[in-house]
């Protein structure tokens, strides 16, 4: 596991900008997302929106990837690649997730939106991970295990009758997208990391319709459900305080 880093008051500050400004681009893009724009239409227009505010899109680069957003699509859970062939219609569940950075410091989120009227049960369904994100955001505090933030999404999730996917979680975030500790969505109240106050986190409920087995797609990025169930993410990007919780990417 990646070193879990520590931010102070002039860090966290960065990455407070960077999420209001991501927090921005990403409210906006709902507008966007109509049938008949394609997945790298989006990407592109979300990239100059991203530059022009200060941002570094930060997933550009990171591993080799070539975008500055993943952009997933009905049965797609995470990392779908933009493409001039993703052509969004009429139903359609699309999971935006984007990170960006502001003077080296990153905020990561993502959400999920609908293309036109959506399906009665991808509504649930997201409905349900903004819950379960929700809920495990209130018990955020110093001295709480992530075990136990882990377990409170698990158990909202799956008493909805939906499942976590296992295979990937939340992170530690800072300079790196990518920090300690691992964050999943799955786990037993108790256990795991320490919650401390100047920890900065990612926290992000992946859901599935119906099983919460995964596959990486033949592009090495898309990760999609094995039984092609719909899935659903949310995400953001929040700081342990001395009293609780601050999430940085939102803007309410």
């Amino acid at each position: 596991m990646s070193r879990i880093i520590l931010k102070d008051l002039r860090s966290i500050d960065k990455m407070a900008i960077a999420g209001r400004l991501l927090a921005e681009i990403v409210e906006h893009a709902s507008s966007l997302i109509v049938s008949g724009m394609t997945s790298k239409d989006l990407d592109g227009l979300i990239e100059v929106k991203m530059r022009a505010a200060g941002l570094v899109p930060s997933c550009i680069g990171y591993g080799g990837y070539r975008h500055a957003t993943c952009i997933s699509i009905n049965d797609g859970v995470i990392h779908g690649v933009p493409s001039q062939s993703a052509v969004f219609k009429d139903g359609d569940c699309v999971k935006l997730d984007v990170v960006g950075s502001y003077q080296g410091y990153c905020a990561d989120m993502a959400r999920t939106f609908f293309v036109g009227t959506p399906l009665v049960e991808a509504q649930k369904m997201r409905d349900c991970a903004q819950f379960s994100l929700d809920e495990a955001l209130r018990i955020i505090k110093p001295g709480v295990k992530i075990g136990t933030v882990a377990a409170s999404i698990q158990k909202n999730v799956e008493s909805a009758g939906y499942s976590v996917v296992r295979a990937y979680a939340g992170h530690g975030i800072g300079r790196n997208i990518h920090e300690g500790p691992e964050v999943p969505n799955f786990g037993k109240i108790g256990t795991g990391v320490e919650l401390i106050a100047g920890m900065t986190l990612a926290i992000e409920p992946m859901v599935t319709q119906y099983r919460p087995d995964v596959f990486v797609d033949s592009d090495g990025w898309s990760v999609k459900t094995v039984d092609h169930g719909l899935a659903v993410h949310v995400e953001d990007t929040v700081v342990v305080t001395d009293f609780g919780v601050r999430v940085l990417t939102r803007l309410s």
